[in-house]
């Protein structure tokens, strides 16, 4: 066989098996609540699920790319769809509630959300989950603990953390978004230090950032407030900038400088809100979750001051090349970067 009839066929079998798995396109999120109730969202595409029913029903495919005949079939389906869902609770086997919610054509990408709920049963054991209507790696979110599940396997088993185990992990996940994973958000805190490094401004200055971004961090996490990463990731950037731009024309904390950083405050809380919504929180412990990782932020910003005075200040601020040597290029570096970050995030 030659090279280029092997390649063919080699290509050929790829695109057999790209036919075949709908790759990256199902994920899971189930949800364990305190009133000992469940919901699971399946989402996924609704037309090559349609197609795996139909065939699975030995019935003619439907051909329609109409989403709300797409949906009205699926609906019809339902039976088929609980059956599809193995929900256990240690040994005990849960029968859910089917619901295939209305599809949104205007989505990129087009998803079908499969809502399973029921009732968590008395002494349940730990949470398994397996569907067999996906042939592809797909990842499961519980409770805001993720884990990738390979078909036909069952998912690794799921224990409902205690409130020490959801405080102790939102801590360190506030914490490490900061040190060291937030560069940019240390570089805030920096360039809000480098004005003056007596404690009175600086002080005044990071609890008046930490009011604002507790506020935003709340509202964004309970659905009261919401703005487009688009839009405040520039600002964020462009905070950085303004903060370490001020350094170079002041040496004195003057009282807009304080509302300014209250304002960028808001605007940083947005974005810790966004980490969270990405990793989700526990539905029945919230609000300890939101606080831990409150506090885990806080510490880790005291961190960076505490750092700066050990490794800077302590043995430099009295020295009359402290400014021209230390402060004023530190904070043009600062400004450069979040320059070029607010470029970035904007076209990016």
């Amino acid at each position: 066989m030659t090279v280029r009839k092997l390649a063919l066929l080699c290509f050929a079998l790829f695109a057999l098996r790209a036919s075949a798995h709908e790759i990256g396109t199902t994920q899971v999120r189930a949800e364990l609540r305190n009133d000992q109730t469940y919901r699971i969202d399946v989402h996924t595409a609704p037309r090559a699920l349609l197609e795996k029913l139909e065939a699975r029903a030995k019935q003619p495919r439907t051909k329609s790319f109409d989403y709300v005949v797409v949906h009205n079939a699926l609906t019809r389906f339902a039976p088929m769809l609980q059956q599809a869902a193995d929900i256990r609770f240690g040994e005990q086997s849960s029968i859910p509630r089917v619901e295939v919610l209305p599809i949104d054509s205007r989505a990129e990408p087009v998803l079908v959300t499969i809502r399973y709920t029921g009732t968590v049963p008395k002494n349940a054991g730990a949470f398994t989950w397996s569907w067999d209507l996906v042939y592809a790696t797909y990842p499961l979110q519980i409770n805001g603990q993720e884990q990738w599940i390979e078909p036909p396997d069952r998912s690794k088993p799921f224990v409902a953390p205690t409130r020490f185990g959801v405080l102790r992990q939102y801590l360190i996940l506030g914490f490490t978004h900061i040190v060291p994973l937030g560069l940019d958000h240390i570089l805030f805190v920096i360039g809000m230090f480098l004005l003056t490094p007596r404690i009175k401004p600086v002080l005044m200055q990071v609890t008046a950032f930490t009011i604002a971004h507790t506020i935003t961090l709340a509202l964004t996490m309970y659905g009261l407030i919401a703005i487009s990463p688009r839009i405040v990731e520039p600002l964020i950037a462009l905070s950085i900038a303004y903060v370490a731009i001020e350094n170079l024309t002041t040496t004195k904390l003057h009282p807009w400088r304080v509302a300014i950083v209250f304002a960028f405050g808001l605007l940083h809380g947005m974005g810790f809100a966004g980490v969270l919504q990405e990793l989700g929180l526990p539905r029945s412990q919230a609000a300890y979750a939101l606080v831990a990782f409150n506090v885990g932020v806080e510490l880790g910003q005291l961190t960076v001051i505490a750092a700066m005075y050990a490794l800077l200040v302590s043995w430099t601020q009295h020295r009359p090349w402290y400014r021209p040597r230390l402060v004023i290029p530190a904070s043009l570096a600062i400004a450069a970067m979040g320059v070029f970050w607010m470029v970035q995030r904007v076209v990016g």
